[in-house]
């Protein structure tokens, strides 16, 4: 497979590949979720299950000349119950994928994490990968945890960088350079991030990790620029040329993707990571493009 370069060559291969998959959306009458969907039914990879007011969907849709009866809607008056339905859909093998609507990520990911009713796996550690197209970067920059975990121990530093492997690979990287971010290059025994990257990088080299060329802690210069590489004459295997950055901290995280979007020129497609079947969470204020990229991320993913 030819690796996937930027976001809107993942909607060529799902039509290459004939790849159609099932949305359920949770409280679903928003017109930035409506247009998104009815985007990607127009391109051939979804079928949209949308659970919520049919009234105001109908409204909706039509408002932004979207003829409604492309949705499978079902009525539901309440956004509490419009989220139980859709993930109960999504667990039942009726549908492929989770999307969270006009709701809050708290109510809606607290259906998600239902141990009996939710789509969590025992033991499952829920994780955040985003796919980041930037105008100054050759190629798409993965990037983890923006959204879930504050403080990931070694444990969830470890299912980060198995999620984020995954979807490269989904995306034709077979062998991804991992790049383990910190302030500086140096692994200090005080700063236990660093020693759990050291610790990562010997997993990796044992096999105990799924393939990747890694290294770290490196900072945002040597995971990114191969000519930072060689003004600090820091030998890395990574060599500025990173695929993905695995990060210390959420605070770390989001902040640098939420510059990149705003400072960079950055476009968008994440996804929930750790659960049975792919869940996309999004701000509600998110535009119709950015839903539609996490949408077909979701589809490649699912």
């Amino acid at each position: 497979m030819k690796p996937i370069r930027k976001l809107n060559q993942i909607v060529d291969h799902l039509r290459q590949k004939g790849i159609k998959k099932k949305v359920a959306v949770a409280w679903a009458q928003d017109q930035n979720t409506i247009g998104a969907l009815a985007e990607a039914i127009h391109e051939g990879f979804v079928e949209a299950l949308m659970i919520g007011d049919k009234d105001q969907i109908i409204q909706t849709a039509q408002a932004e000349n979207i003829d409604p009866k492309i949705f499978t809607i079902t009525d539901c008056k309440n956004d509490t119950n419009a989220i139980k339905k859709a993930v109960e859909i999504v667990r039942n093998g009726e549908a492929d994928i989770l999307m969270k609507g006009l709701v809050g990520t708290d109510k809606f990911l607290k259906a998600v994490l239902d141990k009996e009713k939710g789509l969590m796996p025992e033991k499952a550690i829920m994780s955040y990968v985003a796919a980041v197209e930037l105008p100054t970067y050759n190629k798409l920059l993965f990037i983890t945890d923006t959204a879930v975990i504050p403080n990931p121990d070694l444990n969830q530093k470890c299912a980060m960088l198995r999620y984020a492997v995954e979807m490269a690979n989904k995306f034709g990287i077979e062998n991804p350079k991992v790049a383990l971010i910190g302030a500086a290059e140096k692994v200090v025994p005080t700063q236990q991030y660093t020693v759990d990257y050291a610790v990562m990088c010997k997993m990796v080299e044992r096999g105990q990790l799924p393939k990747c060329t890694i290294d770290g802690p490196l900072d945002i210069f040597l995971a990114c620029d191969p000519e930072s590489v060689k003004i600090k004459g820091v030998p890395t295997p990574i060599n500025g040329e990173a695929d993905i950055l695995l990060f210390p901290s959420l605070e770390a995280c989001n902040s640098f993707y939420k510059g990149l979007m705003l400072f960079g020129g950055g476009e968008l497609a994440g996804l929930i990571q750790g659960t049975i079947k792919p869940v996309v969470v999004m701000s509600r204020s998110e535009s119709p493009k950015s839903k539609f990229y996490c949408v077909s991320l979701a589809c490649l993913m699912a």
